[in-house]
């Protein structure tokens, strides 16, 4: 898929990965539509991106009718579908038996449905539009790219809900390009590993330089363009398929 003829739809579009990679896609000529719940990020994000480029659509992902609407839209202002990508996630941070009392079932079951139920959705109804795409090299109609974590594999004391939510998006990939390989629709995941994102804005320096340690190489947080970079090399490469790609600096997550 050539860059310039990319038509993206990215979740958590207005911010971190997501703002990362649309401003991508937008840089190599392409057009995005932007799926978010800021208002006011997403504002800011089109008039960075340029009004002709990028339009920001209140989505709620896991509101099923909601992300249907929200693809027929942006579908109609990208003029098709090629590419999706799903950067919209939220920590679900919280210990199964916290100080207090057990893990509420709605932190667990929310986390779940953002990270793994919204990811789906939105794969979904993406792939019912690309499966009318007419067929590029190879016959490939769209490529979809969901964001899992290294959390997936080595998930912290305190993330059982988190960890969860993204191993559901890694168990899903396979499935999901076997599925849709007769539509010429590849699936793939990105695991990151520690990232600078607004999640980590929120932490102490103490905290972001004991993460960056945690690293082995190179010592840092991952950069959201390193992110916006893997997903332009996806698009690249074809025969990248059906898999989950690790980015994270050869590292392991500790216990706690």
């Amino acid at each position: 898929m050539q860059p310039s003829s990319v038509l993206a739809l990215v979740s958590g579009g207005v911010s971190g990965l997501g703002l990362a990679v649309a401003q991508r896609v937008v840089a190599d000529g392409g057009k995005v539509a932007l799926f978010d719940v800021n208002d006011d990020k997403g504002a800011d994000a089109v008039a960075a991106l340029g009004p002709a480029n990028a339009r920001y659509f209140r989505t709620d992902v896991a509101d099923e009718d909601a992300v249907v609407a929200s693809v027929a839209a942006a579908r109609q202002f990208l003029g098709g579908l090629t590419l999706a990508v799903n950067c919209a996630g939220i920590l679900g941070a919280g210990r199964v038996l916290g100080k207090e009392a057990p893990m509420p079932l709605a932190t667990f079951r929310n986390t779940v449905l953002v990270n793994l139920v919204g990811s789906f959705n939105i794969a979904k109804a993406a792939a019912d539009v690309m499966q009318h795409n007419p067929p590029g090299n190879d016959g490939e109609r769209g490529l979809i790219v969901n964001t899992a974590s290294v959390a997936a594999y080595e998930g912290q004391i305190g993330q059982s809900a988190y960890a969860a939510s993204k191993a559901g998006v890694v168990g899903m990939t396979l499935p999901m390009a076997r599925e849709l390989a007769r539509f010429g629709i590849r699936v793939m995941t990105i695991a990151p590993g520690v990232f600078w994102t607004p999640m980590v804005d929120g932490m102490s320096e103490a905290v972001r330089q004991s993460l960056s340690a945690s690293v082995p190489f190179p010592s840092r947080l991952g950069q959201p363009e390193e992110f916006a970079d893997t997903v332009a090399f996806l698009l690249r490469n074809l025969y990248l398929n059906g898999e989950v790609i690790r980015l994270d600096g050869a590292v392991r997550l500790a216990s706690k």
